[in-house]
């Protein structure tokens, strides 16, 4: 699979009519990743909101692109959102307008996460919500799913396998934005590269 980062949308050119599940039914448009191939942060939601599905581009309109442009992740000065060292994503990538995704749908999506953690092989991976904690628990730390309390967890480290993960809060209060700048700006300042199986930047 290979990238084209002639444009920010769905760079890895992932199927956009894909119809793996019954989402297909109720989405506007399939979210695939956005953003840089090279980045080394790869920030993974739960699923598309309304806005995201309008518009293509995941967390449209949420506080998470607050707190990532804050941390100089984004940038939306123009027309558009440019992410800046940072990959966005979901787990599922389409958009049921009066539920979240049931287990059967992560599971549909799984291989296009896979495959785009894969490609970008980020140095952090930021979680956003509780499922997303425990979705990623097993392939890529050492907790339990079970043991990620989105509360406890948000804006801290966790130690992972190739990687670190650092945890958000889906809806973050004004503290937690800035619990989550403070403790990203701390890890930027220290060298929070993986040095083990790593390629060089």
């Amino acid at each position: 699979m290979d990238a084209n980062q002639d444009t920010l949308f769905n760079p890895f050119g992932m199927d956009e009519a894909c119809t793996n599940c019954g989402l297909c039914e109720t989405r506007e448009r399939v979210v695939h990743g956005y953003g840089p191939v090279d980045a080394e942060f790869l920030v993974v939601g739960e699923n598309p909101d309304a806005a995201a599905d309008a518009s293509g581009v995941p967390f449209e309109g949420t506080a998470v692109l607050d707190v990532l442009e804050r941390v100089g992740f984004v940038d939306r000065s123009g027309d558009e959102v440019v992410p800046e060292n940072a990959f966005l994503t979901y787990l599922t990538r389409c958009r049921h307008p009066e539920r979240g995704p049931t287990d059967e749908e992560v599971l549909a999506c799984d291989g296009y996460l896979t495959a785009e953690i894969r490609m970008i092989n980020p140095e952090i991976l930021v979680p956003v919500g509780e499922r997303v904690c425990r979705a990623l628990a097993t392939e890529y730390t050492t907790r339990r799913p079970e043991d990620f309390d989105i509360e406890t967890d948000h804006a801290t480290t966790v130690r992972g396998r190739g990687f670190e993960l650092v945890p958000m809060h889906p809806d973050p209060t004004p503290d937690q934005q800035t619990a989550f700048v403070d403790h990203l700006g701390a890890l930027l300042d220290r060298d929070y590269r993986q040095t083990k199986g790593r390629r060089g930047r």
